[in-house]
């Protein structure tokens, strides 16, 4: 049975997440940029193909506008973590009052932080400010925009993404879907991280696969879900999310109706 605890405090948001019994699997676009500190248990997240594994003492910043999946590993102590939401007008009021200016960043959505001694101190006491009932905001957005500089000082790679207020520009259409079609979100979405208006994006995509952006997705998950049945010996109850159906129903159907059997065909064969 899984319990959870998200406490929001303000604007920008200051998080303390609690979960324990199973563990948990998430889904999301990252529309802000968040840092954060793992107190307790292990999160694996993927962006696109490439995994990342994180531990309790770890701190960690995600890059806005990104789709991730990820699990979150209870273990014996559950998983704890306190997490920062950067929104975009805080940013914008530090970026005036600093003169702080960025180019387009076209690194890695995700970075481990070497955490010195003041930033270690700084994510402590917003802990314990998540903690407390009577915090000014006032003063917890202080703090926030406090952490905001340590990272920026800490990291340039942090800095140029804080400071980067462009939306998505247009991407390669054929590498990105290749790298997210596993992704169960709207082609809003998809249209969005790739920097193309919903009718650019669909009329794009058709020239480039000349088939329709929902059919190549269902394709493309199915081929790759019969992969892993056939040749990795997988099962589909374990797969279906992974590969970007929203139930194992809605799978089912659609694999019979692809490749003409059920997806539980070939596994009772084997």
């Amino acid at each position: 049975m899984k319990s959870k605890k998200d406490q929001i405090l303000s604007e920008p948001k200051l998080m303390q997440n609690f979960y324990s019994g199973e563990n948990v699997e998430n889904e999301a676009f990252v529309s802000d940029h968040i840092f954060s500190y793992i107190i307790s248990g292990r999160h694996d997240v993927w962006i696109g193909y490439k995994k990342y594994t994180f531990t309790a003492g770890d701190y960690r910043f995600f890059r806005r506008n990104q789709l991730t999946k990820s699990i979150k590993h209870t273990e014996s102590e559950g998983f704890k973590s306190i997490a920062v939401h950067f929104d975009q007008n805080t940013l914008k009021e530090i970026s005036k009052e600093f003169g702080f200016k960025s180019e387009r960043f076209h690194g890695e959505g995700v970075k481990i932080i070497k955490a010195n001694n003041i930033l270690k101190k700084s994510v402590a006491l917003l802990h314990e400010y998540g903690q407390r009932k009577d915090i000014d905001n006032e003063v917890l957005r202080i703090k926030i925009k406090e952490l905001v500089l340590i990272l920026a000082d800490i990291d340039p790679e942090i800095k140029q993404m804080l400071f980067e207020f462009n939306e998505p520009g247009k991407l390669d259409l054929e590498g990105f879907m290749n790298g997210h079609y596993r992704y169960n979100v709207p082609l809003e979405k998809f249209a969005f991280l790739t920097g193309r208006s919903l009718s650019g994006f669909k009329r794009d995509f058709a020239k480039l696969f000349k088939i329709t952006p929902s059919r190549w997705l269902t394709k493309k998950r199915l081929s790759e879900a019969k992969y892993l049945i056939e040749n990795c010996k997988q099962r589909p109850s374990d797969i279906y999310l992974e590969i970007g159906f929203a139930n194992m129903s809605h799978f089912s159907y659609a694999y019979k109706k692809e490749f003409g059997m059920s997806p539980l065909h070939k596994n009772n064969n084997n």
